[in-house]
Parts: structure tokens; sequence; C-alpha cells
């Protein structure tokens, strides 16, 4: 008997303790097993004022869009996310938003959106708008009412601080040349904050009647049939609003002299998330995304974690703002390709168990992505720009690509402040000219790691005058070398920029193992390779992309083993085992 008990309670430990294993693993590979459609899409980003204009007024539009949907099906891609299309006066382009359920009259009427998302959904594509709720413009009704007296219903719509306790404690102000985020009122004696442009003033989400406008205003566009929600600095809508002095000595111990993390550390944010997530998200089979200003590895997953129920991803600034050189507005310096892995690789652990994250190199408000990470002179510009589409769309995460980048656009490097329309340039080099600074230098700098309109060039659909884009006077001047760079040239050339951006979306699709599969940086140390596997159901595929400009070898211990080139971007790989310059190749390494 008692041997018999000894061979029970034995089979029993390693059945619960099977059992235990299993569950752990289950748990450790539940960003992996827990399919989402949007974990498996390509999100194409598309600026509609610089996309295509269909009436001639130089600005894109709805009815342009819709002229392209056919194209934008071709890509490849699954999700089209829009930048602001709502009620808006244009002082940050949309971005201060007068009317959450309206068009902005230059983009076309609620019809024209209709007709849009229905052309979207009958091709299969899905759309996401673009949410900003951490400010409105000042234009709008809440904020029109707000400040005509301290004691208006819509008053704590926003944040005001009354003049008599004194100047409010400083904040920054993004888009201002004296660089502070509140500004007077003399109506009613008072300052509003504004984290970013004065015409943008901060909404206050401590007024439970505020949240609730927003999440009835989410609902509506739901309701219509959208797809999700990208949301313009969302970790920000929450602050102390006894605003107290912060010390740049505090500063700087307690959040490394970084004011975006300051701004994203507010005291009920993620009550605010989950509740968002209770009355609106939950409701719907949509996908959610945050711009994480301020978010870092270590606050990631409480934005994303599941189990949170907050958003389903997030996308971080570490990556884009590598190279940058301290205490310059946006001039790039020499970056390492080591520190590049290193920042892609950390962030790819954030999410290994839990939630899930994003990739992206460039955006409406990022230079493009060629003239900042590859090479965009003559001779390698197609080849660099094929690299990082390889890098996009092989590495976990969502993919989120800009448009234009799929036919290898690069920076316009404008000579003249007067050829700039961004806010945010205009501000900073009046901020220079007031402190008597180098206009020139900043010109230059902006060339190639600065100004935001450098990605907000029109799209460049063919060689014609203004690249295809409109039969007027852009709002923004097209690029020059749309005589070369343009979508019809590059159409039917097997080898184009275009065409290899279809390619790799085709084998993204059609590989679950870039969408799913396990990271392991190789060869971590390379400063001129970047090397990596992913390994799903007992199959690896080798990436490596070579960032430089000469020959390059990777050691990565797998070239011994057979391996199937699943694509390069030469074509055909060369035989002697070096990377040729910027040369991408992807393999399925079988043993």
């Amino acid at each position: 008997m008692r041997l018999k008990y000894s061979k029970y309670l034995i089979v029993t430990i390693l059945y619960f303790g099977l059992l235990l294993t299993n569950t752990a693993m289950a748990q450790d590979n539940k960003s992996t097993t827990d399919r989402k459609w949007w974990k498996e899409a390509v999100v194409y980003q598309i600026y509609p004022r610089s996309f295509k204009d269909s009436n001639g007024d130089g600005v894109g539009d709805l009815k342009g869009i819709i002229q392209k949907l056919d194209y934008i099906k071709s890509l490849g891609v699954d999700v089209v996310w829009l930048n602001p299309i709502y009620g808006s006066p244009n002082a940050d382009n949309g971005y201060d938003i007068s009317d959450y359920q309206a068009i902005m009259k230059e983009f076309g009427t609620m019809e024209d959106f209709d007709t849009l998302l229905k052309g979207m959904h009958e091709r299969g594509l899905k759309l996401v708008m673009d949410l900003v709720v951490n400010h409105s413009s000042d234009e709008h009704k809440w904020f029109q009412e707000s400040r005509k007296s301290r004691d208006n219903p819509y008053r704590d719509y926003y944040h005001w601080w009354p003049a008599e306790k004194g100047k409010p404690a400083f904040r920054p102000g993004s888009f201002e040349a004296d660089g502070s985020g509140w500004r007077y009122d003399k109506q009613t004696d008072s300052y509003y904050l504004h984290y970013f442009n004065f015409k943008q003033p901060d909404l206050n989400w401590e007024n439970p009647k505020l949240r609730e406008e927003i999440y009835s205003m989410m609902n509506w566009w739901f309701k219509k049939g959208i797809d999700g929600f990208r949301m313009d600095v969302i970790p920000f809508i929450s602050k102390d609003t006894s605003f107290p002095v912060i010390t740049q000595e505090e500063l700087n111990k307690n959040y490394l002299g970084r004011w975006d993390v300051y701004f994203a550390s507010g005291p009920h944010l993620h009550e605010y998330l989950q509740e968002m997530n209770r009355e609106v998200l939950s409701k719907y089979d949509i996908m959610s995304l945050a711009e994480g200003a301020g978010m870092l590895t270590s606050t990631a997953l409480n934005f994303v974690d599941e189990d949170r129920k907050e958003l389903n991803m997030g996308y971080h600034f570490e990556g884009t703002n590598l190279g940058y050189i301290p205490g310059y507005f946006k001039k790039m310096g020499p970056y390492s390709l080591v520190d590049f892995k290193k920042i892609y690789s950390d962030w790819d652990k954030v999410y290994e168990n839990k939630g899930w994250g994003t990739i992206y190199l460039g955006n409406h408000d990022q230079p493009r992505m060629t003239s900042r990470w590859g090479n965009d002179a003559p001779e390698f510009r197609a080849v660099s720009s094929k690299l990082l589409t390889t890098f996009l769309l092989s590495m976990r995460g969502t993919p989120y690509y800009y448009n234009g980048d799929e036919i290898g656009m690069v920076n316009a490097k404008f000579d003249s402040i007067d050829e700039y329309r961004d806010i945010e340039t205009l501000a900073e080099y009046e901020r220079l000219k007031l402190a008597g600074g180098d206009l020139k230098q900043f010109i230059e700098d902006q060339k190639t790691g600065g100004a935001r309109d450098n990605g907000r060039t029109p799209f460049q659909w063919n060689s014609s005058e203004n690249g295809g884009f409109t039969s007027g006077t852009p709002w923004l001047k097209v690029n020059d070398n749309h005589v070369t760079i343009n979508a019809e040239a590059q159409e039917n050339d097997p080898n184009s920029v275009l065409n290899y951006f279809r390619k790799m979306t085709h084998l993204r699709k059609t590989n679950p193992i870039l969408v799913y599969g396990k990271y392991t940086l190789l060869d971590k140390d390379n400063p001129d390779v970047y090397a990596y596997t992913r390994e799903l159901d007992g199959k690896m595929v080798l990436v490596l992309l070579n960032f430089s400009s000469k020959n390059a070898t990777a050691n990565t211990g797998l070239y011994s083993k057979k391996g199937k080139v699943l694509i390069d971007n030469y074509g055909k790989p060369s035989t002697n085992g070096e990377l040729r310059p910027y040369e991408a190749v992807i393999y399925q390494i079988e043993d």
C-alpha cells in the first residue's frame, strides 16, 4: 500500500507539474497564440492634405483618396490611418479640432466620408481615425463658451488659472516662440493651459461631463463603422490640477530631463483609459493605438497589457529620437547602429509575453525615413529604402508605414523658411531669431533630421507638374525630384521600390513567423549589420540588414545551415557571404 501510494503521489505531482508548466508556457506565448486582425495588419498612414487633390484647390481631400483606393489596395496593406479630417481652422493642420463630428471643408463633406468608408470596406480595407482629445481648437464651441465667464457651464471643460493667484507655474508650450504653455486671456483675467499652440487649449479630463462628451463622440464614429482610433498624445490627458512648481533639479532627478515623461505621468491617466475602454472600446471589434509620447519600456505595459483593459498598442519615440543632439531643435548627429539595435530589441522584449508592440520609422511628425535612416544619395536611395521596408515588415509588432515611403520619397530640404508651413518649425525659427541664434544653420539642420514638412510634401504620383498631386497651386511645395521619383514610373518596374514593398507585404501575410515569431538579436555589436532571427512552430527565418554604404558581413553562426532565400533587395544575394551596401536578405533556415 505504501508503494502504491508513493507511485500515485509521484504521478500526481508530475501531472500537476506538467499542468503548471503548460499553463506558464501558454501565458508566456499569449501574445503569439491570441491572434487578432490588428496584430496581423500592415497599417498605411495617409496625410490627407498631401495625398491627392481632386478639385484643384491645392489641398488633398477625401475624393482624392477615393480616386486612389485601388492603388492603396494594391499595396497589400490592411488598414488606413487617416490624419485628422474633422472641422478645424487649421492652426496645426487639423490637430486643432473645432467640430469632432464634422468634416473639414477643404477635405469635403460627411457624404464624401461615407463614400470613402464604404469604398474601403468593399475592398477589405479598414479605416482608423485620429483621435485628438488632449486639446481642442480655441474655436470649438466648448472653449468659446468657456472663456466667456468664470461661471460658464463650460468653464471646467478646460484648465483655467485666475490671475489673482499670480502667474501659474511654468509648463512648456511646444509650438510657442516664448516656450510657455500658459496664455493670458483678458476677458476673464485668467490663464489657460495649452501644451501645444495657444490655439490648442488643453481639455480638462478631471471633468466627468467632458469625458462623457468625448465617449459619446467616439461611439458616434464607431456606429458609423470606423475600425479604430490612433490617439494623439493620449498619455498627456491627466494633469495634476494644482500645477505645482517643478524645479529643473526635480525634473532631472525623476524624469531624466524629459518633459514628455512628466506629461505622461498624470495621476488619473489609467483610470481614464480604463473608463474609455468600458464605455467605448470594449463594445466593438476595433484597434486602439496610443501615440506613446513619454512612454518608456518600464511603463508601456500599463497601457497595453490585455488584463488591464485599456488599449491594444502604443508607439514609442525612443527609436525616432536616436541621433538628435541635445540642446538643439532636431539637429541630427551621427547615430550608432548598435544603439539602434538595442532600442528595438529592448522594446521587443517588453511585449515578449504580454501586450503587443508597433514598429515605424516615419510618419507626419518625422522626416522621410530614407533620408533619416537610409541614404538618399541617388546611388543608394532605392536600395536603402527597400532595406528599411524589409526591417519594418520583418519585425514583431504591427508595422505602420507612411504614405510615399513605398516609392522611396525623400526630404524636400527646403532652403528658405518661407517654403515651410509647419507650425512647429516656424515657432522654433522665431524662437531662435528672438534669441539671436544662427538661422542659416537652423535651416541646414532641418534638411536631414528636422522639419516635419519633409514628410508632408505632396505625394508624387507622376512626372507632370506638381507630381500629379494637384492641377492648382499646392499648399506645400512638391519635391523637385518628382520628375524621377513617382508612382507611375515605378508601377511596371518589377525592381522598383514600390513593387518591392508589395513583395514584402505579401511575404509578411503568407508567413505568420514574421508576425508572431520569437525575435532574437544576433551579432549585436556589429556596427554595420542588423541581424536577427524569427522563430515559430519549429521554423526559423534569418534577417540580415546591412545599414552601411560598404560591403559587410555578419557573424550569426547560421551560414553553415541550408537556407532558402525568401527575398533580397538586390534581386539575388551575393555568393561570397558578403552583404552589399544596404543589402537586405531574408533566409528560411532549414536543418
